[in-house]
């Protein structure tokens, strides 16, 4: 999971540090175990493709 987080439209500097917060600690919570490397970043390009990336 990657975001550019000065990209992201925010009124307060302290949206900033939460999304930033917020996208750490669920990064650390949605690990799963038994998933491949490989199987993550198949999902990944499925996904991209239905978004049209």
């Amino acid at each position: 999971m990657s975001v550019d987080l000065n990209a992201v439209p925010i009124t307060h500097p302290a949206e900033k540090q939460e999304l930033a917060d917020l996208l750490t600690r669920l990064e650390h919570e949605t690990d799963i175990p038994g998933v491949t490397q490989e199987q993550l970043d198949t999902a990944r390009e499925e996904v991209a493709r239905d978004m049209g990336w």
